[in-house]
């Protein structure tokens, strides 16, 4: 009997460790809601994924307002405050436009 306790111990703490790493998985789709990724305005370090050859996710850009690293903002304001819908060259600080 204590084995199958074991067993069902074991196989509860499996299922509960995949639960969790599923959860984290989904974190970032869930914080996408209304949200868009906006390029080239993250600090260093700041990204959220995706930045380019050289990185890997969140966390990566290696310099200020990278290129093709993206940050999750407001529907509607990135071009707003300078950035870019699309990955693009260069480290440029992102100009905000007015209207």
């Amino acid at each position: 009997m204590s084995k199958t306790i074991t067993k069902i111990g074991t196989i509860a703490t499996a299922a509960a460790a995949l639960a969790a790493a599923a959860s984290m998985t989904a974190a970032p789709a869930a914080a996408a809601g209304a949200k868009e990724k906006c390029y080239g305005v993250s600090l260093a370090g700041k990204n959220d994924c995706a930045a380019g050859p050289g990185t890997s996710c969140a966390g990566t850009s290696t310099v200020d307002y990278q290129g093709n690293a993206w940050k999750y903002v407001n529907k509607g304001s990135c071009v707003k405050m300078g950035g870019s819908l699309t990955a693009r060259k260069g480290n440029k600080k992102p100009v905000p436009r007015r209207g």
